[in-house]
């Protein structure tokens, strides 16, 4: 029974999905009316409990939104389970035609004597709304009389509870469709909907949870299967490839050799928050190239480091890499490359991305690109280059740099899953997009979501941070044989989830790039 429930909180599904899970439910006998008296009995049940500091006491003024459709039917049982439990309950019903079975709930409230409203103008005061308008599926933009009224709902600065999606918002790509209810608290319904993962969606989802009404995990694999999968990195998830196991007897080069290339005179603190991401994921052996003026700098931030001073231009930035003897690209299990280099170390970069030399049969040796490594690389022309590389390529831009990467794949604010899809499905390459909500895909279409993170991680150099993280990750997935997108996610989780510990700890503000990197060995004691 575990194992199905951290299975089911993994899945994310589009709305075409989730009616064809439902269709093949009621297809094997389940009723129509006890599903929705189980799912509106699971949120009676949670709505009290919600506001921890001031519970909803009994006598509460609530109000039910009712819509059309099965939602509407939703809220009008739930209407009733608070009816009978003591609070004093309202319903704004405007629409004339009702869903057969929503209907026969409204008329049963009607029987009890819950009063009905049919416009926003008679609505009396209350201290919970429940708002049950419209569900998953809504496609068309909302118009008055109903527009108006979520407009004045919105402004009542009291509580909403959406079921299953705020009213107003499409189900997969998180659109305001006109405008939309802004909840503080969603129950979604069965299964996580792309909504709740799409950037521009979350102001009006509040805190979302999910309501697990025991959906047959058959039904659910039986119309994904043909379907590329989208999945959450779940603590459960992460923490199965953390930490990345280790034999009793090893060395420092059998847990992974990664090489960093970053910095410059300019950006000379970009080097050193890469390189303590790097020193938090425990990779066994760490070399790092700057510029020949930055290498005691270095030295006296990461002491067990190998910095390796490089010739450098006018400006500062590396003019060539000028690795140790009989050291060359092929010594790394993994190239990470990027942060603070500015765009005159064009060339390195260059170099960096058409060798492949490094790369074994596998691609096991994979090349992390970031900040002036995409931007160098939007130069290149991206898809085209990166189609000739043999060796995976991981990239992680936020959504500019992302538009600069593909400038003809989706729009990465319209619907973020299908953007990061589209891209590394033209590339080849493992593209995480960074966000509130970030996601991967790999080329076969696989998506993975990191549920939660906090705008504490709005600062610069924390990005830098995550990429030192990650390429020491994956330079000791490289000797483990862990699959890389999997590390990829891991490593995203686990820094969202050392900003949010950070923020909780030291407030939003207070959570610097530095400080970040001290935080992330300190959520992995933890949890493990």
């Amino acid at each position: 029974m575990q194992d199905r429930q951290k299975q089911i909180s993994q899945v994310v599904v589009t709305a075409g999905q989730m009616r064809d899970i439902e269709k093949r439910i009621f297809a094997a006998g389940m009723p129509v009316v006890a599903l929705m008296e189980k799912v509106a009995g699971l949120i009676a049940r949670r709505i009290p409990e919600i506001p921890a500091n001031t519970p909803l006491l009994r006598g509460s003024r609530v109000g039910i939104l009712v819509g059309p459709g099965h939602n509407g039917g939703d809220a009008l049982v739930v209407a009733r389970e608070l009816y009978f439990r003591g609070y004093e309950v309202w319903i704004y019903s405007p629409f004339s035609k009702l869903k057969e079975l929503t209907s026969q709930h409204l008329q049963y409230a009607q029987s009890l004597g819950i009063p009905i409203y049919q416009t926003i103008e008679q609505l009396p005061d209350s201290d919970l709304l429940i708002d049950g308008l419209f569900g998953f599926g809504l496609e068309r933009n909302l118009t008055d009389p109903i527009a108006s009224a979520i407009n004045q709902l919105n402004e009542l600065s009291i509580p909403i509870y959406s079921i299953d999606l705020p009213s107003g918002l499409h189900t997969d790509t998180g659109e305001v469709l006109g405008t939309a209810i802004r909840a503080t608290h969603t129950f979604c319904l069965g299964l996580w909907k792309l909504a709740f993962f799409q950037d521009r969606a979350l102001e009006y989802l509040g805190k979302a949870e999910l309501i697990d009404f025991d959906i047959p995990l058959a039904d659910v694999e039986a119309v994904l299967k043909d379907a590329p999968k989208i999945k959450l990195i779940t603590r459960a998830k992460a923490l199965a490839t953390l930490p990345l196991p280790r034999p009793a007897v090893t060395h420092k080069y059998k847990e992974g050799h990664l090489l960093l290339i970053c910095g410059s005179r300019r950006y000379a603190g970009g080097a050193i928050l890469t390189g303590l991401g790097a020193r938090a994921s425990g990779v066994g052996m760490l070399s790092i190239a700057v510029p020949e003026s930055l290498k005691s700098l270095l030295v006296s931030h990461l002491p067990e480091a190998l910095i390796v001073g490089c010739p450098e231009t006018e400006s500062g930035a590396i003019a060539h890499l000028q690795l140790p003897q009989n050291t060359d690209l092929s010594s790394f299990n993994a190239i990470a490359c990027g942060p603070g280099l500015t765009r005159d170390a064009t060339p390195i970069v260059q170099e960096v991305i058409n060798s492949d030399g490094f790369a074994n049969a596998k691609g096991e040796r994979p090349l992390l690109l970031d900040a002036d490594g995409l931007n160098i690389l939007a130069q290149m022309g991206a898809i085209a280059t990166l189609k000739k590389r043999q060796a995976v390529t991981v990239l992680t831009p936020h959504t500019g740099e992302f538009e600069r990467l593909f400038p003809d794949v989706a729009d990465a604010k319209h619907d973020r899953v299908k953007a990061v899809q589209e891209a590394a499905a033209q590339s080849g390459a493992i593209v995480l997009l960074k966000g509130a909500r970030t996601a991967i895909a790999n080329p076969q279409g696989a998506v993975w979501i990191v549920p939660e993170s906090t705008p504490a991680l709005a600062r610069g150099g924390s990005g830098d941070v995550l990429t030192g993280l990650l390429g020491g990750l994956l330079a000791q997935a490289a000797t483990k044989q862990i699959p890389l997108e999997d590390i990829v996610a891991t490593a995203a989780w686990w820094h969202s989830q050392a900003g949010i510990l950070a923020a909780q700890e030291r407030t939003e503000l207070g959570v610097d790039a530095f400080t970040l990197t001290q935080y992330l060995m300190k959520i992995i004691s933890i949890y493990i």
